[in-house]
């Protein structure tokens, strides 16, 4: 018997989807996670925007063609909010959600709509890895509440995993990095142990950590001190903007300023000068004006950010933006074609000032990552291969580097 897990969304799907790919396997399935024939296909689906929601919906028939007599077995935020819109579709015997995910494979005989709500944190099986990199979830939900956003009416409010469990996944991982994973990353609370906490405990790992999205709140003296203490977390920050717009951070319930945002990241690049600050803006939010799209454009370069995720705003019912009335479709688009050109030119400039120095690389098939995050080609480069490079030229897609040794 084969079974096919499709997933779309974020990379806590993707974690949780391998966790069920694993589940399967256990269960005596051959499992792939391609669009092919199969004799169960299991749906994990996306909410974050409407058009997430949308192709969600397609992925059914997409699925089906492949076996129409097949059952499909639908999880994950789209069909939390949605049952119905799933639950009426050709093949699709089992709408789950996206809390609960564990329960989800003792029920594959059963049909119709179910609903959990977790009241801890969901351990789910340790998913399926590559020798290169593994992701580990930590913690789930988000007590936040911005006013886009509809994950925390889906996921459900805040929980972390214990620092016990986290810690034994790690320790018994065979990649070369882990990068924790959540939600809401930033609020891990395990009793008295915090992100600093954690980090601390993962020191001894023969292996590299990176850290998934934080929140500026979050990067804290005491966490900075951690990671060096540590010695093996990666210089990187994935740090969430959404707007260089005090009124706009306002208006989506972001709990920083602009210069508070600046200066925590003045407060990383002390602690570690090559660190690479990354971020995710927000385009054409309901009242963003010019002025404030221009602080959003301007705060690229003055936070000298290595890349920058760029989306348009998408209206999500039962949010509080919903109330709000949504920026004119053209000139999100102007805007996004702007600031899309300002990221890109930024990330080149931050990328140009490491060449002709020396990085650790740590190679996939397709490229490998340095350790504050530049993407770096090289002839001879093998999967799973953790070298010194000479970094020596951009490219279209990152870096392109002379692999000195292998370490």
């Amino acid at each position: 018997m084969k079974a096919c897990v499709f997933t779309l969304g974020c990379k806590m799907n993707e974690v949780e989807s391998a966790s069920l790919m694993r589940g399967l396997q256990e269960m005596g399935y051959e499992v792939t996670d391609r669009p092919e024939y199969a004799d169960l296909y299991l749906l994990n689906t996306c909410a974050v925007t409407r058009e997430a929601e949308r192709k969600s919906r397609q992925a059914v028939a997409r699925l089906r063609r492949f076996n129409p007599d097949a059952p499909v077995y639908v999880c994950g935020c789209a069909s939390e909010r949605d049952p119905g819109s799933f639950l009426e579709r050709d093949g699709v015997r089992l709408v789950w959600g996206a809390q609960g995910k564990g329960e989800l494979l003792s029920h594959l005989n059963d049909a119709g709509a179910f609903h959990v709500t977790e009241r801890a944190f969901c351990e789910l099986p340790v998913p399926a890895r590559s020798r290169t990199r593994a992701y580990v979830r930590v913690q789930d939900g988000c007590n936040r509440f911005c006013s886009y956003c509809i994950i925390p009416y889906l996921r459900g409010r805040s929980r972390s995993r214990s620092l016990r469990q986290i810690v034994g996944e790690v320790g018994a991982c065979t990649a070369k990095e882990v990068v924790l994973t959540g939600i809401d990353l930033s609020s891990y609370r395990d009793g008295e142990a915090g992100l600093a906490q954690l980090i601390l405990a993962l020191k001894d790992m023969p292996l590299r950590v990176r850290l998934g999205s934080l929140e500026p709140g979050a990067v804290t003296d005491e966490l900075l001190s951690a990671m060096h203490a540590a010695g093996n977390v990666m210089p990187h920050f994935h740090l969430s903007l959404q707007s260089g717009s005090d009124a706009v951070l306002r208006a989506m319930n972001r709990h920083y300023t602009r210069e508070e945002y600046l200066n925590t990241r003045a407060r990383i690049v002390r602690a570690f000068p090559s660190a690479a600050i990354t971020t995710d803006i927000i385009v054409g939010f309901p009242g963003e004006r010019e002025e404030d799209f221009a602080r959003s454009l301007s705060i690229i370069a003055e936070a000298d950010l290595a890349r920058v995720h760029c989306f348009p705003f998408s209206m999500r019912q039962g949010t509080a933006a919903a109330k709000l009335r949504d920026t004119d479709p053209a000139v999100k688009q102007e805007r996004m074609a702007r600031i899309l050109a300002a990221a890109a030119e930024q990330e080149r400039r931050f990328s140009s000032r490491f060449l002709g120095q020396e990085a650790v690389v740590l190679f996939e098939d397709d490229g490998g990552y340095t350790e504050n995050y530049l993407r770096v080609r090289a002839e001879g480069m093998r999967e799973g291969a953790l070298c010194r490079v000479r970094l020596l030229r951009l490219e279209q897609d990152g870096i392109f580097a002379e692999i000195l040794e292998e370490l």
